[in-house]
């Protein structure tokens, strides 16, 4: 049954919802929520599962919940963890301090489970020879590592082999010695092998005297490397390998160390005598390494078994000390949207600086594929990155939200520094963007920004167009002028080609045509001239107009998609099952970028730009304005403001003119009639 911010479950308990970005979520905030975690309808979980691995979360802990080692936590596990922890803690309050110590008055000593808790840490305690009602997580670590060291002394004990190793305390280094020059003394025999199939090749396979000189100008200490790629020796059919003289000096020490490790007295030794050398150092490697390979698997047997007793402890103590974390990222994301105590969600990697900003959205990217295919739903400018760590840790890809600033220097291939959640900084480089609106404000200038790219990209392309047909002219040419040339002097004079008539008819249609669209024009122009002029507002409503009908639409769309932007398909493409939006709206978003601030530097730069002054550009914008003005008054009016209005013409009455008198006209003088023309033909 549904309350005001509250759904009161079948049993009677209350839960209770807040608004957690821009959606309403439970509240897991008290001992008795985590107690009535299995009535909680799974439909009102944030989560339904999420991956063991590459979290910022201890895996070991989540592991243990993973109780069918699917490599996944489902809803049914966490409630299954809650309940233990009912059968153990006294007072599930404990968890909320998040500590990774357990004193023994806390725990339920008349429980199943408490009882095999109690018994574990009390003889973990006793083997590391202490005497306290409280065990941390910490000595239960400590005596496993005892353990460990215990089970391998009882192994080698029990199980030593007769074996002799090769050279006595030096066998290790000695192997270490030969496998380091195991490959250049193959070699070296190998040439040796072609010198006695064809003396005259010995030249060949001895290092090039071009290749010595291309580098004696330079320090030849510096060129080790390069030095190193040469022969170990001068090979020759003898096939003798020097161990003291005439060794190329990037390997003579790693030959004076096998010498010395491996006993070798003889100045010198064959390929047979290597070869010796060589059984004895794989052999024993070959029984360190079944030695090693058996006495692990062992002690790892023994481990598991032993610790199945013990596990009890180490589980308590764990999630004691991660459950209610565990909680906070599952059934809601509250770690993910509390910006104020600096806590982050497990699922944040680090944070990403690039281009005067600082991204704290950073997720660790598991299969790229499918991000490709999912992430554009999310309504997020993303930046894909591939990040090497200097360090040696290895690589990894990462997704970054930009949700504040500018776009316009992001491109693929630009560098940034990644920081991860342990402060180790990585290489990071823009391999993948997916573009999507950061804020309305940007969205105003996206259509002019896509223009002016338009406009770059097409003057560059009819540049380069008119620079290769201008080239292909010029070359064409030539041609000609050769070919004319040739012709010339084989025949005289070359024929001039003939020239076409001028056809006026086919150009008529075309001038009459261009003329009634500059008529069109013409006129259009002088209503919207006339429209400007007629009210002094009007140009400022046409402009709006203008703003209005480029901006518009993108602003519209910008705050379609920021209204509706979820991390969801991010994390979903990354092997959670996301049961709920996770919307990064624009007062959030603006919380997880930062952009650089400068203050206001006053001083004179030595080197910037010469600018135009103030009243230049003033004078300028007033005559290019007054021009305007005058065009447009001149299209409406017909004539400009200087010229004289036309005098005003009088209109002068008609004055009757006096009757004359009737005279009789006589009938002879009477005029003939005329006659009636004939129509034309």
């Amino acid at each position: 049954m549904a309350k005001k911010n509250k759904i009161v479950s079948p049993s009677g308990y209350e839960w209770k919802f807040s608004m957690v970005g821009g959606v309403a979520r439970v509240n897991i905030e008290t001992a008795d929520d985590i107690a009535h975690l299995y009535e909680l309808d799974q439909k009102l979980w944030t989560v339904l599962s999420c991956p063991v691995k590459g979290l910022e979360f201890d895996e070991k802990t989540l592991a243990m919940l993973d109780s069918d080692k699917d490599g996944r936590i489902r809803v049914n596990e966490v409630v299954a963890a809650a309940e233990w922890l009912k059968k153990v803690l006294k007072d599930l309050n404990y968890l909320l301090k998040g500590h990774d110590t357990i004193a023994f008055a806390d725990v339920q000593a008349d429980s199943e489970e408490g009882k095999q808790v109690l018994d574990a840490a009390r003889l973990i305690l006793k083997a590391l020879g202490v005497e306290k009602e409280e065990i941390s997580l910490a000595e239960v670590a400590e005596y496993m590592a005892v353990f460990e060291e215990k089970c391998k002394e009882e192994y080698t004990a029990q199980n030593a082999e007769p074996f002799e190793p090769p050279f006595g305390e030096k066998s290790d280094d000695a192997e270490a010695a030969v496998n380091a020059v195991r490959a250049k003394v193959a070699d070296w025999f190998m040439r040796c092998k072609l010198v006695q199939f064809d003396e005259e090749s010995a030249a060949a396979l001895d290092v090039q005297v071009e290749k010595i000189a291309a580098i004696s100008d330079s320090n030849l200490s510096d060129n080790v490397a390069e030095i190193a790629t040469y022969p170990l020796a001068r090979p020759s059919k003898e096939a003798l390998l020097p161990l003291v003289e005439g060794l190329n000096p990037a390997w003579k020490a790693a030959i004076a160390s096998v010498k010395e490790l491996a006993g070798i007295e003889a100045d010198s030794i064959g390929e047979e005598d290597w070869n010796a050398l060589l059984g004895k150092v794989d052999a024993y490697t070959e029984w360190k390494t079944a030695g090693e390979t058996a006495m692990n698997e062992a002690i790892a047997a023994r481990l598991e078994e032993h610790s199945a007793a013990f596990a009890p402890v180490e589980k308590l103590l764990r999630l004691c000390r991660d459950f209610v974390n565990l909680l906070h990222n599952y059934v809601v994301f509250s770690d993910f949207y509390d910006r104020h105590d600096g806590t982050e969600a497990v699922f944040q990697a680090g944070q990403l600086y690039i281009d005067q900003r600082c991204c704290d959205l950073c997720v660790k990217i598991a299969d790229m594929p499918k991000q490709l295919a999912s992430a554009g739903v999310s309504g997020m400018y993303l930046l894909y990155c591939h990040c090497v760590s200097k360090a040696g840790l290895g690589e990894m890809d990462i997704a970054a939200a930009v949700t504040a600033g500018d776009i316009r220097n992001f491109r693929e291939g630009k560098n940034g520094v990644f920081y991860d959640r342990q402060g180790q900084d990585w290489d990071a480089t823009v391999t993948k963007i997916i573009d999507n609106p950061i804020s309305v404000g940007q969205a105003f200038f996206t259509p002019y920004r896509k223009f002016g790219n338009w406009v770059t990209d097409k003057i560059s392309k009819s540049a380069e167009e008119k620079e290769s047909k201008q080239f292909d002219n010029m070359t064409a040419k030539a041609d000609t002028a050769s070919t004319d040339l040739t012709a010339k002097a084989a025949d005289g004079k070359p024929a001039d080609a003939p020239k076409p008539a001028f056809d006026i008819a086919k150009f008529a249609g075309i001038f009459a045509a261009i003329g009634l669209a500059i008529g069109a024009i013409g006129v259009a122009l002088a209503a919207v001239a006339k429209f400007m002029v007629d009210k002094w507002y009007n140009p400022i409503i046409a402009v709006a107009l203008v703003v209005v009908l480029i901006s518009g639409p993108s602003m519209l769309l910008a705050w379609l998609k920021l209204r509706k932007r979820n991390l969801g398909p991010v994390l979903n493409a990354n092997g959670w099952a996301i049961n709920s939006m996770v919307k990064v709206n624009t007062a959030f978003g603006a919380t997880l970028t930062s952009v650089a601030q400068y203050p206001k530097v006053v001083g004179k730069d030595p080197f910037a730009d010469k600018k135009m002054a103030w009243w230049k550009k003033l004078l300028i914008w007033i005559v290019v304005l007054a021009a305007i003005a005058l065009a447009a008054f001149k299209l409406t009016q017909h004539r400009w403001p200087w010229q004289p209005e036309p005098e005003a013409t009088e209109v002068v009455e008609s004055v009757e003119a006096p009757a004359l008198a009737e005279e009789p006209v006589p009938v002879a003088e009477e005029a003939a009639p005329v006659a009636e023309e004939a129509p034309a033909e």
